[in-house]
């Protein structure tokens, strides 16, 4: 199971259009969407776990796509460092 991560989303964005989005390449087994405590809107950016082959070429397919005139941002995820940064490879 990888997770991956999917940024560069616009704040309308809900959880059933990203998962069609995914499924075109396998099963989405979960989502997450998070949003802004007031406005309700997404803050840009989601994780999607897909099984591993499902996930590579996932990143393969969507990142740099067009999506709602935006290049998406996908890419496995990074866990964080001690200070609250993604880490780089």
């Amino acid at each position: 199971m990888k997770r991956i991560f999917a940024g560069n989303l616009p704040p309308d964005t809900n959880e059933k259009e990203l998962t069609e989005l995914f499924s075109a390449f396998g099963r989405v087994r979960s989502l997450t969407l998070p949003r802004d405590v007031f406005s309700g809107k997404a803050r840009g950016f989601g994780f999607i776990e897909m099984e591993g082959h499902h996930a590579r070429a996932a990143i393969a397919g969507l990142n740099g796509k067009d999506f709602r005139g935006r290049p998406l941002k996908v890419n496995e995820e990074r866990p964080k460092d001690d200070k609250g940064r993604g880490r780089r490879r």
